[in-house]
């Protein structure tokens, strides 16, 4: 069982840093994987009002520490 800091943590931080979400998809977290996706997305999309963006990067930040740092129970 990978435990966090693995190497497949790494590559799914890699894929959630260039798309938000794809980290937690490919582990297998679909509905994290939706929810970040959506989220930043929208607001990325409204960054002409500063705020969204900024709201936006945290939780992008927050989608790479999610993958990252992730641990199946078990």
């Amino acid at each position: 069982m990978a435990g966090q800091g693995s190497g497949g943590n790494v590559l799914a931080a890699i894929c959630s840093f260039l798309i938000p979400g794809l980290g937690q998809l490919v582990q297998g977290r679909a509905l994290p994987a939706l929810l970040f996706f959506l989220v930043v997305s929208t607001n990325y999309f409204f960054a002409v009002l500063i705020i969204p963006a900024v709201i936006g990067g945290v939780i992008h930040l927050w989608s790479v520490l999610d993958a990252a740092r992730f641990r199946e129970l078990g």
